[in-house]
């Protein structure tokens, strides 16, 4: 492919972090994106994102009727993006499906696999996003919903690649973990370096994450077959496993998956919570108050619960103290959708300021996900809102890493 702008469709877009990341390099075109929040009345995330991106080529439908619809309403692309939510990925039978599969209706996978499969011109390259805990999900059957996905990816004809990274061990300010994964189309020359590479040299040098975040092996090459069809997986995957055969990194190729434990190797700049911070910047809501100062303490301080289960017994709840409050010299704890409000939590960021402890404001949660300053400053969004959003987010500088080195895999080889 010449040196041209690479066509991208963003799903699951919420504020655009993803977009972020990729436009950084001049090197990618966004030609539709869409968000949609189901059950919530005034489209939030959206807003914020036609504010900062424009409303041309953005829809705010749920993405289920729109390829339910017609497909082709989404512009033909190079790249699918997005970072879609964690849900059941089972696969049911139905008698009056003829292909005898049928994702769970309104898990977002499947409109996904619906784009991949029913488009005329179908997307060479995916790039994924979702929690870390994808690769061991559900408790029942560890790794089986993730065995759905690359086995349903492995039969529309592309190789996957995936890692998990923690943008904090490669010098970003938040310690977040997330599996990213990088689909193949067969028709593409990487599909074809990859069937004539080494599979344990493209996970840990010639890989596009690899390349994009250097690591090293911790233990063995592990390699199996990911047999049957999408139901027999559903309900037979793992059925005994304690563990899920997914490791931290690996990559799948024609059925068959290669997976090992890496560690990461990192020696550059870092930045930590303390170069995040608005100082003298930050208004009175934000500072705790001395009423409030005990039971922060004790959320945050280790502890032993007598609990009652469903069944009656009576069991211990234990709980670790966590650091408090939060170390500046380090990054940040993860960011999650609670962060927001006043009320004491345990796991909301405090700091010590020169005026007292205090939460973190949004500016300082844009800047530990990496996006621009007050991104998510808009009128009627409350700062809890905003708080969410960065819950929500991934860290841009993770996408902005992997989207440079998939474009230099995409145009030089």
């Amino acid at each position: 492919m010449e040196n041209s702008k690479l066509k991208v469709a963003e799903l699951f877009a919420g504020v655009g972090g993803f977009r972020l990341g990729l436009e950084k390099h001049n090197n990618y075109n966004i030609v539709w994106s869409n968000q949609w929040e189901p059950l919530t009345k005034i489209q939030h995330a959206s807003l914020v994102y036609e504010k900062q991106f424009g409303k041309e080529n953005h829809s705010n439908e749920d993405i289920n009727e729109v390829v339910t619809r017609n497909i082709e309403e989404i512009p033909d692309h190079d790249l699918l993006v997005g970072g879609f939510p964690c849900q059941d990925y089972s696969v049911a039978t139905t008698l009056h499906n003829s292909k005898g599969l049928k994702g769970k209706k309104g898990v977002l996978w499947w409109s996904i696999h619906k784009i991949l499969e029913d488009k005329k011109n179908k997307p060479k390259y995916l790039f994924l996003e979702n929690v870390d805990r994808l690769l061991k999900s559900p408790a029942s059957q560890r790794g089986r919903d993730f065995a759905v996905m690359l086995k349903s990816l492995n039969d529309l004809g592309y190789a996957v690649e995936w890692r998990v990274v923690n943008a904090g061990e490669y010098g970003m300010p938040q310690r977040r973990r997330r599996t990213f994964f990088i689909g193949y189309h067969k028709s593409t020359d990487i599909y074809k370096r990859l069937s004539k590479s080494k599979k344990l040299d493209w996970l840990l040098e010639k890989g596009t994450i690899a390349n994009a975040f250097p690591i090293k092996k911790v233990n063995k090459l592990e390699e199996f077959e990911i047999k049957g069809d999408l139901v027999e997986i559903t309900n037979e995957f793992n059925k005994n496993g304690k563990l899920s055969p997914f490791q931290n990194t690996g990559l799948l190729f024609k059925g068959k998956v290669y997976t090992t434990k890496t560690s990461p190797t990192y020696n550059g700049k870092r930045t930590v919570l303390g170069d995040v911070l608005q100082n003298g910047e930050v208004t009175p809501e934000f500072f705790i108050d001395d009423k409030d100062k005990e039971k922060w303490e004790y959320l945050k301080g280790s502890k032993a619960i007598e609990r009652i289960s469903k069944e009656g017994f009576k069991y211990k709840y234990s709980e670790g103290g966590m650091i408090y409050p939060d170390r500046l010299d380090n990054s940040s704890r993860t960011i999650i959708t609670g962060e927001g409000g006043k009320s004491p939590s345990r796991f909301k960021h405090v700091i010590v300021s020169d005026r007292g402890l205090r939460r973190l404001t949004p500016v300082e949660l844009e800047r530990l996900n990496m996006f621009p300053d007050n991104h998510t400053k808009l009128e009627g969004i409350t700062n809890t809102k905003r708080a969410f959003f960065m819950g929500n987010a991934l860290v841009v500088g993770v996408i902005e890493k992997i989207g440079e080195e998939l474009y230099k895999q995409i145009n030089n080889g």
